[in-house]
């Protein structure tokens, strides 16, 4: 084999040649309407062993731990762009949905794969609760930049960030009573909601400590910040997984309360970990892909299976959590029906799907293909089609606009200094005003202005448009003068 042939170098050279592709399937996922999880998994499988045969790989556990890590960044990193007043309106279906609609997705699931395949009760169970949850890389990857509704796309995000610890809770309870018949499952209900609770409090704790500390502590390299946040979601996942709580969701709920936090070097952090998580995902993605051997997956057998269950848990399961979990809780006919077709399955129920492997559960191969089958039908159907669907609901909201310029500053030394960005609005009180006539604080120059994707130098006639994304130069202690002239709201008047 070609990795066995030269070693380490070999492995250099195709991490590259790996990244590189991974990069470029980025660059056109989107031009082409195929979701980049979907062309990520396509490289593992053609570089696979059934491929071109450049790797052969078959360890589970490896994929198990690669895919643990990945996730434990992806899910930072869209907590932390994750606006907690947006979160907190859907709050309450979001946890319905993560908890309730798990739960029931996995009961429909489960209970057909017992009657349509060869397993056992248990183990049509187990599959179940493998696919039972959505995946916050395919949710994250796939509304990102996508113009639609803030309320379905927070609803998504929020559930898919918080839906894990029922979907391992449910996949490890199964495991242990497949493996020991004798266990109760009432025995196991207290692990629940010690994840659950472990994880929220956790979460919280760290978070706020790695606020503080981020804040707090003078480095000598701006660069250094951001990786010392990525430091403190790997603590704060495997600490909570260390005592029987849910790391997932730690790490969740600490990257909302940094995201939602006043940081030093905020835009360093996330520009760096915005990068970290797509090459988290890219690797992730092609090792899933190198793990399935396609002869296999592409047999007949699995092919019909997988096609019926996908087909089942895209128009019956899903649609039935979601209008049940969300009874009596002010969503429309138009938006249950997006949410059903938005919760596209990925990366957690692969890795899900490799525990059974790893413990030596009878069929866990014919599940992991079956599981693998899924995912790719629910990523290239559904993900490839959700802007189509909102639009046709009509839940498309507002075009989400991006500055692709950027603007870094370098420190030197410790200087207490920071460049903050900030986009007007049509209720910005600053807008129509010209730069002389605002009163920003003393220490605070604007440095540039970006418009209609064009750089504009400011001088003090320059009038501030809706839209506009300005770049603030701001000695740290000014931070919270500054924010106050920024948030200023136009006074309407009262209706009569």
């Amino acid at each position: 084999m070609f990795f066995d042939a030269f070693g380490t170098d070999a492995f250099l050279l195709l991490t590259a040649f790996l990244l590189f592709s991974g990069v470029l399937v980025a660059k056109f996922s989107s031009r082409w309407g195929i979701p980049s999880l979907i062309l990520f998994i396509v490289v593992g499988m053609i570089a696979g062993s059934d491929g071109l045969g450049l790797i052969y790989f078959d360890d589970a556990k490896t994929a198990q731990i690669i895919g643990v890590f990945a996730l434990v960044i992806i899910l930072f990193e869209g907590g932390l762009h994750t606006k907690w007043a947006t979160v907190r309106s859907v709050a309450g279906p979001s946890l319905s949905l993560a908890t309730l609609g798990v739960i029931i997705t996995s009961t429909i699931i489960g209970l057909s794969a017992y009657w349509l395949f060869e397993l056992s009760l248990l183990q049509g169970m187990l599959l179940g609760a493998i696919v039972g949850s959505t995946d916050a890389a395919a949710v994250f990857a796939a509304l990102k930049e996508r113009n639609i509704k803030a309320k379905m796309g927070a609803t998504l995000e929020a559930e898919s960030g918080t839906n894990d610890p029922m979907a391992v809770f449910l996949t490890l309870s199964f495991i242990e009573l497949t493996l020991m018949p004798d266990q109760s499952i009432w025995m196991l209900l207290p692990t629940f909601f010690l994840q659950m609770g472990a994880g929220i409090v956790l979460g919280v704790i760290f978070g706020k400590v790695a606020s503080f500390s981020i804040n707090r502590i003078r480095l000598d390299s701006s660069a250094l910040y951001p990786i010392f946040s990525v430091a403190f979601a790997l603590i704060t996942y495997s600490v909570t997984a260390f005592i029987g709580g849910s790391g997932f969701l730690a790490v969740y709920v600490a990257a909302l309360v940094i995201g939602n936090s006043e940081l030093t070097y905020r835009y360093s952090i996330f520009q760096f970990n915005e990068g970290f998580a797509w090459m988290a995902q890219i690797l992730m993605f092609i090792i899933l892909g190198l793990l399935v051997f396609p002869g296999q997956l592409f047999s007949t057998t699995i092919v019909w299976d997988g096609l019926f269950l996908s087909l089942l848990l895209i128009l019956v399961a899903r649609p039935v959590a979601v209008f049940l979990s969300l009874i009596k809780m002010n969503y429309t006919i138009r938006e249950k029906i997006f949410i059903s077709w938005a919760g596209l399955r990925g990366a957690v129920p692969i890795v899900l799907a490799t525990f059974p492997i790893v413990d030596g559960v009878e069929n866990s191969q014919f599940m992991f293909n079956i599981v693998f089958f899924i995912v790719l039908t629910s990523a290239l159907v559904q993900g490839s089609t959700i802007s189509l669907v909102a639009k046709k609901l009509h839940l498309v909201g507002p075009k989400k606009d991006v500055p692709h310029h950027s603007i870094e500053l370098i420190s030197m030394g410790k200087a207490a200094a920071e460049m903050i960005q900030y986009q007007t609005n049509s209720e910005s009180a600053i807008v129509g005003m010209k730069l002389r006539d605002i009163s920003f604080p003393a220490r605070a120059n604007i440095s540039a202005i970006v418009r209609n994707n064009e750089v504009i130098t400011p001088y003090g006639e320059t009038e501030i448009k809706t839209g506009d994304f300005l770049y603030i130069l701001v000695e740290e202690k000014y931070k919270e003068q500054l924010k106050k002239v920024l948030e200023q709201k136009i006074e309407r008047p009262a209706a009569e």
